[in-house]
């Protein structure tokens, strides 16, 4: 299934700081990162583009400000990458969220829209060293993310399993240089992934 974007109804791309990259501060409210590679890359007949992620939420952060922050633009397609988050204040802050709460916070964003719906798959490159042994905790909520892509209809980006091949030729610093936040090049190849999936 590929969308064919409508120059005059808004893209709402939504998630944590892979998504954010400075938007808040950026005048044009994109940022660095891949949301502004798709902006340039969609030239002048694109739709208008709106930024809405913040750095560190986790799935339920998301979805305590969905309605203001995505819901109120009308949105005729949202893409959301989340759930690194809830994987990684496990290991940094002992609060881990269980696979079921993630989900029920998915859900809690799916529910509520009625236009196409674009899931990225959160990733992981470890680079750290015990960065391998969050795939426990990550593996699971890859799992709940899938699922949803299917019952929901939703298009799913599997940008975990394609980033994860590209490291091994180029090296996951290369991608990703703490194995979460992506390089310009991670950068790239998350909005090259996104092209391909959704529009081709």
């Amino acid at each position: 299934m590929s969308i064919v974007l409508d120059p005059r109804r808004t893209v709402v791309f939504a998630g944590d700081s892979v998504t954010d990259c400075g938007r808040r501060t950026d005048p044009d409210g994109l940022g660095d990162g891949y949301v502004r590679r798709l902006y340039d890359d969609l030239g002048d007949n694109r739709p208008p583009i709106v930024n809405a992620g913040i750095s560190g939420n986790r799935a339920v952060e998301l979805a305590a400000r969905w309605a203001t922050d995505v819901l109120a633009h009308d949105p005729a397609l949202v893409s959301i990458l989340i759930g690194i988050n809830d994987t990684w204040r496990r290991y940094d802050k002992n609060d881990p969220t269980t696979p079921e709460s993630f989900e029920a916070s998915y859900r809690a964003l799916l529910d509520p829209l009625s236009c196409p719906v674009v899931l990225m798959e959160p990733f992981l490159l470890p680079v750290k060293d015990g960065q391998d042994a969050w795939r426990e905790d990550l593996d699971p909520k890859l799992e709940a993310v899938r699922k949803l892509a299917v019952e929901y209809g939703a298009i799913l980006v599997p940008t975990d399993v394609e980033l994860t091949k590209q490291a091994v030729s180029v090296g996951p610093a290369a991608l990703a240089g703490d194995g979460v936040h992506p390089s310009p090049a991670g950068h790239q190849a998350l909005a090259d992934l996104w092209r391909h999936y959704v529009l081709d």
